[in-house]
């Protein structure tokens, strides 16, 4: 049997500690794990077959990005966002998502975004027609992983994905609102067709009133929703 060097165990280690934040993230940002939930070390360690330390190291990560806070006599809990941080945090996302679909489009040939205006205007629709609103936002996550990896600026894409994860929940709850779906599809077909013209000013204005129209939706809903 060969053994490991210390170096590449770890490099194991790191990446379960890795994967295991990332699952978190994940099952805290589509509330599988619910705001205000505890998470206790010992039962995660025992759930993901890993050890506490590591467990550790993940909660510690995910109190850097806001997702929990440790609450004295109470350990690490879910964050619970109110209703003024939400609608900070869409301000914010309006103007980063909007300098994404700009950055985006100066960085690459409009021909690169011909694939995604097809997904837009083909499967998408028949995914609102449908109500399959799993598919709906499957597709919504390719276009805004795209973005992100076009626009090139690693700071840009860290604030996206932390912003993201705190609004994943709204996001799902905001879909399934009357007319939703519809106005969204429409919004990401006219910020792609900017894409594919090239124009970048466009694209990030028309991003921007895709986010900016979300708000509106959560304001005039927001005793159902939150």
């Amino acid at each position: 049997m060969v053994e490991r060097s210390p170096k590449a165990k770890g490099g194991s280690r790191g990446k379960r500690g890795a994967d295991l934040q990332k699952v978190l993230r994940e099952r805290i940002a589509k509330q599988e794990i619910a705001p205000g939930s505890k998470l206790r070390e010992q039962e995660l360690a025992k759930e993901y077959g890993v050890p506490r330390a590591l467990v550790r190291e993940a909660l510690f990560a995910l109190e850097q990005r806001g997702l929990i806070e440790r609450i004295p006599n109470r350990g690490a809990v879910v964050v619970r966002l109110d209703l003024s941080q939400v609608f900070e945090i869409y301000d914010l996302r309006e103007v980063l998502e909007g300098l994404c679909a700009r950055l985006a489009t100066q960085n690459t040939s409009p021909e690169s975004w011909q694939d995604l205006v097809e997904m837009f205007e083909g499967p998408m629709v028949e995914f609102v027609k449908q109500n399959d609103y799993e598919s709906f936002l499957t597709g919504y996550a390719i276009f805004r992983r795209r973005l992100i990896e076009a626009a090139a600026n690693p700071i840009l894409a860290g604030m996206l994905d932390s912003i993201y994860e705190k609004t994943q929940a709204i996001i799902r709850r905001i879909i399934v609102l009357p007319g939703r779906a519809q106005l969204g599809l429409s919004e990401h077909q006219a910020v792609l067709a900017a894409m594919r013209r090239g124009d970048a000013d466009e694209a990030e204005r028309l991003r921007r009133v895709n986010m900016r129209s979300g708000k509106d939706y959560l304001k005039r809903y927001q005793s159902f929703v939150l």
